[in-house]
């Protein structure tokens, strides 16, 4: 076992409880003289140290939070207390200070609103009255600042405001009431929100508008009857299109910004369990939520000393976003907010159950992908059409943009621009000028989410346009992209990127199948492979830089290559990802039948049953 993964049992209350307390024990030897921040590391991030600090503070209390509000007790609420006087005492020299406009210090606020209200015996009622006073009208700055930044932020001020009042504090109704409406303008229906006026549909809206929105549910839920049916009405619908992104091993796919909240994927769940929504039984969301958690804490993702590490299934800044200081991966423990719960909740002595039956297709055009749980393989894809994040992030094109996610391969970033090793090209075309300077898909110009296919119409260059169809075929998934173009251009077609060996147990060169029209990676994580059908004229394996891919530190990417003159071209591939087993190896054997019908239709059918999964003019 990896001495920086933890394998906790996650079943009862207690055990959970013990998880909390036992990760956040090395929290004790990092706090700053006065208590009121936590040093945890020497990276930086775009807000400044004393912000870092305060970050870094905050943030683990989401899991002592409710673990107080539920009857735990923690040797670290004295260090805590502490810190709260001294950070808001406007006399001390750690003071976390006064802010006029967007800050990261309002998204550390809102675990202090929700503090109050599950948790005032901890961190209100010990307080002296100047003590008090100073915390409220260091909180209070919330409600007096601009707020140019309408997303989910908004949410931070309207937990702040139910905290205040359920402590008897002044709190600013009109405030909650203009930025609740702002939200709903946010809503696109069928569960589904935006993260503000923006393209971006990812774990913003379960982990962001839904969560805090359930929150508020059941705290103000006889305050605010109607808004808290609402918000139980839609994270019910949200739930059964989310439950997709979820393999049977409690694994959730990997895409889009801050995936270095990890387990956070699955505070939603935590949330409607929280708020008593049952959109299915308490035994199937228990099943996902402890599921989850002991696939998290199997992962090496604390660093030697007990820290959590920025990164994703091991520690990795190459993928973290310019928001993540040392501090942030706490954010983690909103998942904890089922600690509140009472010792006698059902949820603490039902049994888990497994997923239920789920489709083994779904489109899901809010999220601008179809979600693919092939052949009860035990992964989840995602083909996805292609969005953009409302501002640029480092890697965006990677976080948003490939054409498949994959629980058991997940994405990769780049970590140069020169060649395909920098660029680790894994579930993308990328095209270049025959420089090694490459291009992949980012916005896209128009794009379909169809039942059986993903469509999008992209530009890499003014005067080059791509059209690419994604089918989903089982084990499988066809690529189909016409190119017309005015220059000359080298394109690369990456499959799934697949960890290496890690030990001597196998000769790499054992485990790569390779023939003139494929290549396929044999190895302990997976079988990733790649089939030419059409245009291609090479198939590589690709060695990226190491630290690119989210899930392992070495992978290999199967890849198919050629040169491409200016003029119009069809490019087609089959994509092979699927665990390593000997029914799999016989599958990759039988690539889905790309075929074209005398009236110009492209067909792409079975290769044993002969059933059609597309059939169409491209």
């Amino acid at each position: 076992m990896d001495k920086r993964s933890h394998h906790f049992q996650f079943g009862t209350k207690t055990e959970i409880q013990q998880a909390v307390l036992d990760t956040l024990e090395p929290l004790k030897r990092h706090f700053t003289t006065g208590y009121s921040g936590l040093q945890l590391g020497s990276t930086a991030a775009m807000h400044n140290e004393a912000v870092a600090l305060m970050e870094a503070f905050s943030r683990p209390l989401w899991g002592l939070v409710p673990h107080a509000g539920g009857g735990g007790e923690s040797d670290l609420w004295p260090l805590y207390l502490q810190g709260i006087i001294n950070g808001t005492n406007p006399e001390y020299e750690e003071y976390w200070g006064a802010f006029v406009t967007q800050d990261q210090r309002m998204v550390e606020q809102a675990i202090f609103g929700l503090g109050l209200a599950l948790a005032p015996h901890k961190l209100w009622d010990p307080l002296s009255k100047q003590e008090k006073q100073n915390l409220f009208q260091w909180l209070n700055q919330i409600n007096l600042v601009d707020h140019s930044n309408p997303n989910n932020w908004l949410l931070f001020t309207v937990l702040v405001n139910v905290g205040f009042k359920k402590v008897g504090l002044p709190h600013n109704q009109a405030i909650m009431d203009e930025y609740l409406e702002a939200i709903d303008t946010y809503y696109l229906g069928d569960g589904w929100y935006s993260d503000g006026k923006t393209d971006q549909r990812d774990y913003y809206v379960p982990f962001g508008m839904h969560y805090y929105s359930l929150i508020y549910a059941k705290l103000m839920e006889d305050d605010d009857p109607e808004r808290a049916k609402v918000y139980r009405e839609r994270a019910t619908t949200f739930a059964e299109q989310f439950i997709y992104w979820f393999a049977e091993d409690g694994s959730s796919l990997p895409f889009g910004r801050s995936q270095t909240y990890r387990f956070a994927q699955v505070s939603f769940w935590s949330a409607l369990v929280f708020a008593g929504v049952e959109p299915f039984s308490l035994g199937v969301m228990k099943g996902i939520i402890m599921r989850h958690l002991r696939w998290w804490f199997s992962q090496p993702i604390f660093s030697p000393d007990g820290l959590l590490s920025i990164g994703y299934a091991y520690p990795n800044l190459t993928m973290g976003e310019s928001y993540n200081a040392p501090g942030s991966p706490y954010w983690g423990y909103k998942a904890f907010l089922i600690l509140d719960l009472p010792d006698d909740h059902p949820f603490w002595s039902v049994e888990e159950e497994p997923l239920p039956a789920l489709q083994s297709v779904l489109a899901q055009p809010h999220a601008r992908m179809i979600l693919c749980r092939p052949d009860d393989d035990g992964h989840v894809v995602a083909l996805a059409s292609g969005q953009m994040a409302n501002f640029e992030l480092a890697h965006n094109a990677a976080k948003y943009s490939k054409f498949a996610y994959s629980t058991r391969f997940g994405f990769s970033v780049p970590k140069g621009y020169y060649g395909l090793a920098q660029g680790a090209y894994d579930s993308t075309l990328a095209l270049c000028e025959r420089d090694e300077h490459y291009r992949v898909r980012r916005f896209c110009e128009e794009y379909h989410i169809e039942e059986r296919y993903v469509y999008s119409r992209w530009l890499p260059w003014h005067d080059v346009e791509v059209r690419t169809w994604l089918i989903p075929a089982g084990k499988w998934h066809v690529r189909i992209h016409r190119i017309r173009s005015n220059r000359f251009l080298a394109a690369a077609e990456g499959g799934f990127a697949v960890g290496r060996m890690s030990d001597y147990s196998l000769r790499e060169a054992d485990a790569i199948e390779a023939a003139p029209d494929r290549i396929a990676a044999m190895m302990p994580a997976g079988i990733s492979g790649v089939v030419n059908v059409k245009g291609y004229d090479k198939a590589v394996m690709i060695y990226p830089e190491a630290n690119t891919n989210l899930l392992k530190p070495r992978t290999m990417i199967p890849t198919l290559t050629v040169e491409l003159e200016p003029g119009e071209h069809l490019l087609i591939s089959s994509v092979f990802g699927a665990s390593n087993n000997e029914e799999n190896h016989r599958n990759y054997g039988l690539p889905p039948l790309v075929e074209q019908t005398s009236e110009g239709n492209y067909i792409v059918t079975d290769a044993g049953t002969k059933a059609s999964y597309f059939n169409m003019k491209i």
